[in-house]
């Protein structure tokens, strides 16, 4: 069944090294159409149990249409996964047997012309995953500092040009607000010329959406408590979408794979260190060509995955 929603990447080596048990519990921390978790559902007894975290309460109102015939073994969750070993503590849950958190925006965020995720299409500036926090693209846009602008397009953007970016951003909004998502693109275009846009707009965009979410820093909050709350045996599968995220993933993953924390003295002993996980995925796991062939926005995806010890 293709998603209309979103069509879920890399799902039968999510399955593979999730290795789902019938009975067990499990995370999604990123729901979205609910593509990963009805294949993750479909492993499990009826005592098995996913719980489905979302920002975006859209995607869980489609995720709860999408996977009624699991009603009884889903609980839909609205909040950051951030906070997820809060809320599975508040409905009695300790430990799982497995989390997948799939990064990003969907494809139905994308296309939504109405959230301004996309420069492919004219709207206001939002990009806000929480349709209820305070902080929006247009904000970020209009009321950061020039420093505090080529910071976030350096940072979140690896964007060569950001500080040029960002001065005409600054020059341009004493004129009049910029309010869209075509004026940031058209300010970007006069700063960094033809050649180079579609990248330099990729780049931008995603930087402020990163910022408007903070995204990297909830990315390595969850990796930590994921560790505390997966039970011996149990997996992590997260796939990211670019190298901000994949370099997190890999940087967590090495940390808590260590057996020792090495002092670079001869004459300190090394440190022992608790060996919380496996790595699983030598190098990040990335689509087929066939999978390409069915959905091209699958390219970017990495997928990495380790186990707890």
């Amino acid at each position: 069944m293709i998603d209309d929603y979103h069509i879920p990447a890399l799902v039968d080596e999510v399955l593979e090294y999730l290795r789902p048990v019938p009975d067990g519990i499990y995370v999604d921390g990123t729901l979205g159409g609910g593509g990963h978790a009805g294949a993750i559902l479909k492993c499990l007894s009826p005592r098995g149990k996913v719980i489905g975290f979302d920002m975006d309460i859209d995607a869980l109102n489609h995720a709860k249409a999408r996977l009624a015939e699991y009603a009884s073994r889903i609980v839909f969750v609205h909040d950051n996964f951030l906070n997820l070993r809060l809320r599975l503590k508040a409905i009695g849950i300790d430990r799982v047997r497995g989390i997948l958190l799939d990064l990003g925006v969907s494809s139905r965020q994308l296309e939504n012309t109405e959230r301004g995720f996309s420069f492919q299409s004219d709207s206001r500036l939002d990009m806000r995953m929480d349709a209820a926090q305070s902080l929006d693209a247009w904000t970020v846009i209009n009321s950061y500092d020039e420093k505090r602008l080529a910071d976030v397009l350096w940072k979140y953007g690896e964007e060569r040009n950001s500080r040029r970016i960002a001065k005409k951003i600054v020059k341009m909004r004493k004129e009049e607000p910029i309010d869209t998502t075509h004026q940031l693109a058209q300010i970007t275009e006069t700063a960094v010329g033809p050649r180079w846009l579609m990248k330099s707009l990729a780049r931008v965009f995603q930087a402020i959406r990163i910022e408007v979410n903070n995204e990297l820093e909830n990315l390595r909050g969850v990796l930590t408590d994921a560790v505390d709350i997966l039970e011996q045996g149990g997996r992590i599968v997260v796939i990211s979408y670019h190298s901000l995220e994949d370099r997190a993933v890999k940087q967590a993953f090495r940390a808590e794979s260590q057996r020792l924390a090495f002092s670079g003295n001869k004459l300190i002993p090394d440190r022992e260190l608790e060996q919380r996980l496996t790595v699983l995925t030598r190098k990040p796991v990335q689509a087929t060509p066939a999978e390409l062939a069915r959905n091209i926005r699958a390219r970017s995806a990495k997928l990495r995955a380790a186990e707890r010890t």
